[in-house]
């Protein structure tokens, strides 16, 4: 009878975990907005810091931010461009006038920023963003770095010392030539930061109409000194309201054919809506900035915890169409002051916040290139983003916010699964491997209670080839033609700990022909796809082969 009884009890519960489970479909070929990564900064003199500790503290603060099997796995950098005097710019002194001849001073370390590049980049990091807080004070209307100020000549402003517009212009691009003799491509460059907040440290300000008077400039100037690779970002707002104001005048005054990404922070407002541009978005600063020190996951809610961030990103990424979402800084010595930044140091222990495993669980699955795609279904409290990477690998990420797990069954469209790993964050657990269980076609797992849990999957399949060519308005015809040959031996319940064994052989062709060129990467043009891009006029040809539709000559 006791026997029996147990027997009813446990067909009870498996029948109540069915119907509590929930079922979410992921749809691989529905795709939205292009992933850049995740990243941070150590602008002001943390990179000298930072390098400064011992050898052993200092390879653990690179692991804890770099590492994608130790750590967060970030993949972008932003280094500020100095406009201080000596030891901070590389133009401290004026040259007299906007057309005398500079006298430029490199000393090889720009705060040690060089040695964070080339350390970020032996993990694999590829994209450096270079950003300057203000053109250096004689260049201003007010003859200071700092309290704000214009450049000299952008509409509206003059200054009786000349138009100092393109020699601000050339600064840049001298930077940006000093990191190329070093060995580091910048592949990112802005001009402002937080153009709508005057503060005593370097600050300039700016309005739309004014940063458009400036924007032409800088992108000739890059493309005459042969880097008309180097995206033109604009214009770190201090948050997405203002954002927005800036983004609309921008786009109408027809700077998209110039900029390459729109960038954003979010002290005065998180993104949570997307900016209307068919340009990529970044928020490329953001941090608490007023609470003291902590490395808690969860306890209350509270600003510095780490569940907060999971949420802060995924509304950014999911919600506002984000391609990059930045903290402000990555290490930071004898600082205990603030959670401004994501790991901490006294000189000899290293030791992360539970912010920095909230941007593990996306940065480590979601990788450069990727694409975020549909999902269909809701989880009572949990909030989902899924992504297909570029080595064919899917990724989906929930954040629970709720008191209680929640069972949830993934499908897909597009996909088919042959492994599932599965990670989790809580306040017991970071980036831990976790049970996923593959049958059918289908995984499904345990999402625990105040936790973000990363479902990574594998593609399986048979012998496929696709050809598809599309014409869409104002835009390219392109031809991509897939061929894949998959082989896969797997077993119908898969966990992080299983062994799959896959040998898969891809060959993928595209051509795509823009007014006499071949552009294999024509699709940066918005980081969406085609829409609102525009093909070279006829008779005209592109300046590079992977041009972007206002490189024609």
């Amino acid at each position: 009878m006791l026997t029996f009884t147990k027997a009813v009890a446990l067909a009870v519960a498996n029948v109540a975990l069915a119907l509590a489970q929930t079922s979410v479909t992921v749809n691989v070929g529905s795709t939205f907005q292009q992933i850049d990564g995740f990243g941070v900064s150590q602008a002001f003199s943390r990179a000298n810091e930072f390098k400064a500790l011992a050898s052993g503290p200092r390879t653990k603060g690179l692991d804890y931010l770099f590492s994608t099997t130790t750590g967060a796995g970030l993949t972008i950098i932003r280094n500020r461009i100095g406009s201080g005097g000596t030891g901070d710019s590389i133009l401290p002194n004026s040259p007299g006038s906007p057309n005398a001849t500079p006298n430029y001073v490199w000393d090889g370390s720009d705060s040690s920023q060089v040695w964070f590049s080339q350390s970020a980049m032996s993990y694999g990091v590829k994209t450096i963003y270079a950003d300057a807080w203000s053109a250096p004070g004689f260049m201003k209307t007010n003859g200071n770095q700092g309290n704000g100020g214009w450049l000299c000549g952008v509409t509206g402003k003059t200054c009786s010392s000349g138009d100092w517009r393109q020699a601000y212009a050339n600064l840049l691009v001298q930077y940006v030539k000093y990191y190329q003799q070093a060995g580091i491509p910048v592949t990112h460059l802005g001009f402002l930061n937080e153009p709508d907040y005057v503060t005593s440290y370097s600050s300039m300000q700016s309005d739309a109409p004014q940063a458009a008077s400036f924007i032409p400039i800088l992108y000739n100037t890059l493309n005459s000194n042969g880097l008309g690779n180097v995206k033109i970002t604009c214009c770190d707002a201090t948050g997405w309201p203002n954002q927005k104001t800036l983004t609309s005048g921008l786009v109408s005054a027809g700077m998209e054919q110039y900029l390459g990404v729109f960038t954003s922070h979010m002290y005065s407002g998180d993104p949570n809506s997307p900016l209307s541009t068919k340009l990529k978005v970044w928020e490329t600063e953001a941090a608490d900035l007023n609470s003291a020190w902590c490395t808690t996951w969860y306890s209350n809610g509270g600003p510095c915890e780490g569940l907060t961030w999971a949420n802060k990103i995924h509304t950014g990424i999911v919600s506002a169409n984000l391609s990059a979402y930045l903290y402000w800084e990555g290490v930071e010595v004898n600082q205990f002051q603030a959670s401004s930044y994501l790991v901490a140091s006294d000189g000899t222990t290293v030791t992360p916040s539970g912010r920095l495993w909230a941007f593990a669980q996306w940065s480590r699955f979601i990788r450069p290139g990727a694409y975020r795609v549909s999902t269909s279904g809701t989880v009572s409290n949990v909030n989902i983003g899924a992504f297909k990477n570029t080595d064919g690998t899917v990724a989906v990420v929930f954040t629970n916010n709720g008191s209680s797990a929640q069972s949830v069954k993934l499908s897909f469209s597009g996909f088919t699964p042959s492994s599932a790993e599965a990670y989790l964050t809580d306040n017991t657990h970071t980036v831990a491997s976790t049970t996923a269980t593959l049958s059918g076609g289908a995984v499904t797992v345990s999402v625990p209670a105040r936790a973000v849990l990363t479902v990574k999957l594998s593609d399986g399949g048979s012998v496929t080839t696709t050809t598809t060519t599309t014409t869409t308005p104002d835009g390219p015809t392109s031809t991509t033609t897939t061929s894949s040959t998959t082989t896969t031996t797997t077993t119908t319940t898969t966990t992080a700990t299983a062994t799959t064994t896959t040998t898969t052989t891809t060959t993928t062709t595209t051509t795509t022909t823009v007014g006499g060129c071949t552009a294999a990467h024509w699709g940066q043009c918005g980081g969406q796809g085609w829409t609102g891009c525009k093909q070279c006029e006829a008779g005209t040809t592109c300046k590079y082969s992977n041009a972007w539709y206002s490189q024609c000559l």
